[in-house]
């Protein structure tokens, strides 16, 4: 299979053209009311998402910025060496490093051996067109990570559930499962994946909408990193009195930041989904089963909202990661790379009529930034895994449609 050829997993009005390279979402496809709306932005050609980057792909080994150098690892009895590379600038690693998750290739398989037992059982009730798992082995050193990390991520579509109301109707789910494992014996590496999927719920409309300033964003968060001239963590602020960032269904153009959105919020204590982030090898038996109940057609838990009037959608989020990153497209150029022909766009490269600023919104799911460097961290999750371990971090999307 080409690294660029998608694959598709479809469940009623629901389908996702997934590409090998980066496990990028090069299309998320909802049919409703007569019309296909795409709901991620990204380029015409799958190729180009090699230079369109973090468009949808998976982000890894770590999500965001680190500093650059070596760091010393330690967590339950062992130790190691951390050599963040720089990318992003001479100070700055961003998003696992120069050549990380985002920019290889993954390996469809058939047999994930990072879920249970019980949890593929409960796949192969599913139709097999209606999910796909994705494999990646990161060697020890890759990017100056310490220890193999065997990695599979597991992309599933979930039935809309229940009868429509005169309000809302459930279109279906898109449920993500990340899984991680070192191989090596006796060893510590930090892990702190996330889908780097960016929205925009009225760009496939007739007017092709660009901007997601009328979009609405509900969010069970309370505090939002603090960040220095680096965009490294410095602390956290409590947003209930800042009307910026307190995101309690306000519009995003609402009180809306000069550069736009590129900020971490922390969920409020209890909000994320109680899954654990790490399982014991010890707990790890035959009979566990993480899987099965976030892909239930009725889960109804949601830590994070973002619906349009506009185009009457709706996407709820929830997740056992404690916070996430919403960044508002802030750093593209429109000269730059190209804009899906569904969105109104040539679909040529760096034609002058790709996404700008302020044209799509990123809900990038994963614990705090560089957590392993920060022991006062709020909910001290460290997002470090070692030999012992298996990492376990979920995104579940579900879509409706809602009255206009």
């Amino acid at each position: 299979m080409s690294q660029f050829e998608p694959v598709q997993i479809s469940n009623g009005p629901l389908t996702l053209e997934v590409l090998p390279y980066g496990v990028t979402i090069y299309h998320f496809l909802v049919k409703v009311g007569g019309q296909t709306h795409d709901l991620v932005i990204g380029p015409e050609s799958p190729a180009e998402h090699q230079t369109q980057k973090y468009t949808n792909s998976i982000v890894g080994r770590y999500a965001n910025r680190i500093p650059v150098g070596s760091h010393s690892l330690q967590r339950g009895g062992y130790s190691s060496t951390f050599t963040a590379q720089a990318n992003e600038n001479p100070r700055v690693s961003l998003h696992g490093g120069p050549i990380a998750f985002d920019a290889v290739v993954w390996t469809k398989i058939d047999e994930p051996t990072l879920f249970t037992q019980a949890e593929v059982e409960r796949l192969k009730t599913l139709d097999p067109s209606a999910y796909a798992i994705f494999s990646l082995t990161s060697e020890d050193g890759d990017q100056g990570y310490p220890g193999k990390l065997v990695s599979e991520t597991l992309i599933v579509l979930v039935s809309g559930a229940g009868v429509p109301t005169s309000a809302e109707q459930a279109l279906g789910a898109v449920t993500i499962v990340y899984r991680a494992k070192l191989e090596d014996k006796n060893t510590v590496t930090p892990v702190n994946i996330t889908q780097h999927w960016g929205f925009n719920l009225n760009a496939s409309l007739p007017s092709h909408e660009t901007t997601i300033k009328s979009h609405t964003l509900n969010l069970a968060t309370d505090h939002l990193v603090v960040r220095d001239s680096d965009n490294f963590s410095s602390g956290y602020a409590p947003t209930s009195q800042d009307a910026v960032h307190n995101h309690a269904g306000k519009a995003i153009g609402e009180n809306y930041p000069e550069a736009g959105y590129d900020d971490y919020y922390l969920l409020k204590k209890g909000a994320a989904d109680s899954a654990p982030t790490r399982i014991s090898t010890e707990s790890f038996t035959p009979e566990l089963d993480l899987v099965g109940n976030i892909i239930k057609p009725e889960y109804t838990r949601s830590i994070a909202e973002l619906a349009s009037s506009v185009s009457g959608l709706k996407l709820s989020f929830d997740s056992n990661q404690h916070g996430l990153m919403v960044y508002t497209n802030g750093l593209s150029n429109p000269s730059k790379g190209a804009r899906k022909v569904a969105h109104g766009g040539s679909g040529v490269k760096d034609k002058g009529d790709s996404y700008g600023p302020g044209d799509a919104v990123f809900m990038e799911f994963h614990h705090p930034l560089h957590a392993f460097l920060n022991p006062e961290d709020k909910d001290g999750e460290d997002t470090l895994l070692t030999s012992d371990e298996f990492y376990h971090n979920f995104v579940r999307c579900t879509v409706s449609a809602v009255a206009k």
